[in-house]
C-alpha cells in the first residue's frame, strides 16, 4: 500500500493503470447488475450491457472532466447506463413480448431527472453500496488488527477505550488504525461519492 495513494477517478484519467481499472470494476460491477435487473434486463444480457458501460468508461474517462459539483462522476456513469438501456430495449422492438414496457421507459426518464426522488434515492443507493463495497475491498490491504480495531470502532460504533482493553492496544493504536483505514478509504473514494 503506497502512503498517499492518489483518488481512483485521479488515477483512470491521468495515469490509468491495470490495478485500478480492476478496482473500479470491482467496485461497480455488482451495482451496474443490479441496477439493470431493476431495469428488467438480466443473464447474459445484463452481463453484456454491464461491459458495453466499461468499454464507454475506458474510452471516455481521459476526457471526463469531474466538475467538482456533486455527483458529478455517478450522474455520468448513471446517463451511459441508462443509454444502454434505452438501447437496449429499443434493438428489442421487433419482438412485441421483449419490448420495454411504458413504465420502464417512464422511469428511465425520471431517473435523468436529478431532482426526482428517484434519482436522489438511486444517488443515495450508489453511495452507501460503494462505500460498503469499497471496504469489502481494501480490507485485506491491512493487517488484521488495524482492521478489527477500525471496524469496531467505526462501524459497530465500539468506544476506543473499550476496543483498546478487548484488544489489548492502547487507546492511540486504535484511533491510529481508524484514522489510518478512513483516510485510505477517502483517497479511494474521492470524487465516487461526494
Amino acid at each position: 500500500m503506497t502512503d498517499t495513494p492518489r483518488s481512483l477517478l485521479e488515477r483512470l484519467r491521468h495515469q490509468p493503470d491495470d490495478e485500478s481499472w480492476k478496482r473500479l470494476v470491482d467496485l461497480y460491477t455488482p451495482l451496474l447488475s443490479r441496477w439493470l435487473r431493476q431495469a428488467g434486463v438480466d443473464g447474459p444480457d445484463a452481463d453484456d450491457l454491464v461491459q458495453e458501460v466499461f468499454v464507454a468508461v475506458v474510452r471516455e474517462m481521459p476526457s471526463f472532466e469531474h466538475n467538482q459539483r456533486r455527483g458529478a462522476f455517478r450522474r455520468w456513469l448513471r446517463n451511459i447506463l441508462l443509454n444502454r438501456v434505452r438501447t437496449y430495449w429499443q434493438s428489442r422492438r421487433t419482438t412485441p413480448e421483449a419490448s420495454a414496457p411504458s413504465a420502464l421507459l417512464q422511469t428511465l426518464d425520471r431517473l435523468e431527472d436529478p431532482a426526482s426522488d428517484l434519482s436522489q434515492l438511486w444517488d443515495r443507493e450508489h453511495d452507501a453500496f460503494l462505500a460498503h463495497r469499497l471496504l469489502e475491498l481494501i480490507e485485506k490491504d491491512f493487517n488484521p488488527t488495524t482492521w478489527r480495531a477500525f471496524h469496531r470502532v467505526v462501524l459497530e460504533g465500539a468506544k476506543p477505550a473499550e476496543v483498546a482493553a478487548e484488544m489489548g492496544l492502547s487507546v492511540n493504536a486504535v484511533l491510529l488504525a481508524k484514522s489510518r483505514v478512513l483516510r485510505r478509504a477517502r483517497q479511494e473514494i474521492d470524487g465516487l461519492i461526494d
